[in-house]
């Protein structure tokens, strides 16, 4: 069983541990360290807020606070430990901050959380043009993806390449104000984009498809 240990901040990451308790199958011991209160806005020394050693196979990071995670990531390189920090702009250490959950990539790197988490796919059953059942093997740690797949059942797939990528950002969890300026986007419409496109890339793997 893999151990995760996860910090956060006043419940800052409730919604991603739910969803890693929910849809892991039990593969994991998840570890979560909580830094409730009020904070200085700025924290010369964040190693007295963290932990002085960590014993986990993987680090994730749903602080709020830049200083602690900058804290974290030198924490977890010295630690020689994978830390993911989804979403965060961290300059300091070794940490991995994709623009969201759901672009992870390095499934190995992770062990069985880079299997179950990241980077989406899916299976789709089809019978005839519509879409009797999605089978996710691969979501983000908030279960918007496999919410998202009940609320396609039994859709024609013509509907359902729209309305999947739209229900996956009504159950995103991610801070749709933090626009990328570059692609002019917010996570939760770049979460919507990339499970659109694996919905797309299954059915262009189904023989005589053409959905395009």
């Amino acid at each position: 069983m893999q151990k995760i240990m996860v910090f956060q901040q006043n419940g800052s990451g409730e919604s991603k541990i739910s969803g890693i308790n929910r849809f892991s199958s039990s593969r994991f011991a998840v570890t979560i360290i909580n830094i409730d209160g009020e904070l200085p806005a700025f924290i010369d020394d964040p190693f007295p807020y963290l932990q002085d050693s960590i014993e986990a196979d993987l680090v994730l990071d749903y602080l709020k606070h830049p200083d602690l995670s900058g804290g974290l990531s030198l924490l977890c390189k010295g630690l020689d430990l994978p830390l993911i920090a989804s979403g965060k702009k961290i300059k300091t250490g070794s940490a991995v901050c994709p623009t969201t959950c759901c672009p992870l990539a390095g499934r190995e790197r992770f062990g069985d959380y880079g299997r179950v988490f990241g980077l989406p796919e899916i299976e789709v059953k089809m019978e005839g043009e519509t879409v009797v059942e999605i089978t996710v093997i691969r979501g983000a740690p908030c279960g918007a993806n496999w919410r998202a797949a009940q609320k396609i059942k039994n859709m024609p797939v013509e509907k359902a390449l729209t309305r999947f990528g739209l229900e996956v950002q009504l159950f995103c969890t991610a801070n749709p104000a933090s626009w990328d300026p570059i692609g002019g986007k917010s996570p939760v419409h770049l979460a919507a984009d990339i499970h659109t496109a694996a919905l797309r890339k299954n059915l262009a793997q189904r023989p005589a498809q053409n959905h395009f």
